[in-house]
């Protein structure tokens, strides 16, 4: 059985641990976790500092997803498709939190304040770490523990 290996930065580490993060968004690649699948979670992979962040996930979801910017907009984030299916504002707020930027867990500072919600820290972070791309199409990786 094939198991599919994800990195992450260490600030969502803990939000990984407590499971509190469920899923990622990553670029296409040839090949991707897929539902049923195992799904290995490092922090600092192919590094010197890489660590299991948890035990053996499996794979829920493996969606298309395509992420807009838009320097205009406060938070950023212009919108998010799933699948297909544009989220309502309080869908894409939920679905940063689920990604792991909810303002109590993560706090990214921007234009030197505070995000005022995980849209906008998501976006803060899409901006950093994906700089010049307003139209991000990619897939989303969802997982839940074994067993």
């Amino acid at each position: 059985m094939t198991v599919v290996a994800y990195s992450f930065k260490p600030y969502f580490t803990p939000q990984i641990e407590d499971l509190t993060k469920c899923q990622t968004v990553r670029s296409d690649r040839p090949r991707h976790a897929q539902p049923g699948e195992p799904v290995q979670l490092y922090q600092g992979m192919r590094t010197r500092r890489c660590r299991r962040i948890v035990a053996d996930q499996v794979c829920t979801a493996n969606l298309p997803v395509q992420i807009k910017l838009s320097d205009l907009l406060d938070e950023l984030i212009a919108s998010i498709v799933v699948n297909d299916i544009q989220l309502h504002r309080d869908e894409v707020e939920e679905f940063a939190c689920k990604d792991g930027f909810h303002p109590d867990r993560l706090q990214l500072i921007h234009n030197g304040g505070r995000a005022k919600s995980a849209r906008h820290n998501m976006g803060i972070f899409w901006q950093r770490h994906h700089p010049g791309v307003v139209d991000f199409c990619g897939r989303l990786i969802r997982w839940k523990p074994v067993g």
